[in-house]
């Protein structure tokens, strides 16, 4: 028998969200029995922090849920043939340290990943951060090269991973990030430009200074003032992929903001929001893409691991904070 330990959503957030909001459980897993449903014990191994949790909270979960989310998992028993113990996988069961599965809401790594290569890159670069980025930059903002592309929180798990591919897609790319330390990294990983957003005099004319010319592409991470400033720097016909808001999701009150019609009219620009799962019947393709690229050195990889599961609800809140540099992680 195996005793699983699980933070609960004890209290829904109220703006920020605060350590009390969580509470640790103990759980009885049972036995596995030959012919049930029930064939596959599983430990986490590292579990993931993101932004979106931090919505979808709200209009998913009740309290007394287990904080929502995925993890790196080994299978320690297996009473199904198509998953061996010892094989990793990635789970979506939430902030849990064991679990029990019948196998379909799981996926194997990729049989050509690298043993060098960490785990925890399926829950970042090579995972939902990064197929996020492709498919967002791909099918959503459709760059071409030669085209400049703006991204926001772009030393984050998503945005570090845009400018990466657009870098490979032949696009000069802007960033912005809120700390010194963080501009110096997206240098480092091949941004054209980057300022930070916290100590810049007027974030219109950073932007104008990054590219006299205005944007092709603009991949939102942040929503509210940021983007409000943005889009009027957009060329015409210009694309927006509205992916995160950041900036909102701790707000106990809506911000009122300006309104983005007439830009949008007199630019003919395209705005549309988009939610990864959209193209989960090309996970593969986006994966076998982004761990190619890792791989050859083409796209880098950062970590913010934090360890120890207890410290899971102050990981998650140090990362709505901005404390990450690249995707945040918890080792187990």
């Amino acid at each position: 028998m195996v005793i699983a330990k699980a933070w609960v959503l004890k209290k829904h957030f109220d703006g920020f969200p605060k350590a009390s909001d969580f509470d640790l459980k103990k759980i009885e897993l049972p036995n596995l029995k030959d012919g049930g449903e029930q064939k596959l014990l599983l430990e986490s191994v590292f579990l993931s922090v993101d932004p979106y949790m931090r919505p979808y909270s709200q209009r998913d979960m009740k309290e007394g849920d287990i904080m929502i989310g995925t993890q790196v998992a080994r299978i320690v028993e297996s009473k199904n043939p198509a998953f061996a113990v010892g094989a990793f996988v990635v789970g979506n069961r939430g902030w849990r340290t064991h679990f029990i599965s019948d196998g379909k809401d799981l996926q194997l790594l990729p049989s050509s990943w690298p043993e060098s290569l960490p785990k925890s890159l399926a829950l970042g670069t090579v995972g939902m951060p990064g197929l996020t980025a492709y498919f967002g930059l791909l099918e959503v903002c459709k760059m071409k090269p030669g085209e400049t592309v703006l991204v926001n929180a772009a030393a984050g798990a998503v945005g570090s991973v845009v400018g990466q591919l657009a870098k490979i897609g032949g696009c000069k790319v802007v960033g912005c990030a809120g700390s010194d330390d963080k501009v110096a990294y997206l240098k480092k990983i091949g941004f054209d430009e980057a300022f930070n957003y916290k100590t810049v005099k007027s974030l219109d004319e950073a932007l104008r200074k990054a590219s006299p010319d205005g944007y092709d592409c603009f991949f939102d991470n942040v929503g509210g003032e940021f983007a409000s400033v943005a889009i009027n720097q957009m060329k015409k016909y210009g694309r927006i992929a509205v992916c995160g808001a950041i900036s909102q999701y701790n707000d106990s009150v809506p911000q009122k903001g300006p309104y983005v019609q007439m830009p949008m009219i007199f630019k003919e620009l395209k705005m549309e929001g988009f939610i990864v799962s959209r193209w989960s019947n090309r996970r593969e393709e986006g994966l076998r893409a982004l761990l190619k690229w890792v791989v050859e050195g083409k796209v880098k990889c950062h970590e913010q691991v934090t360890e120890g599961f207890e410290n899971m609800p102050m990981a998650f809140i140090g990362m709505l904070k901005g404390e990450n540099l690249g995707k945040a992680v918890i080792k187990v």
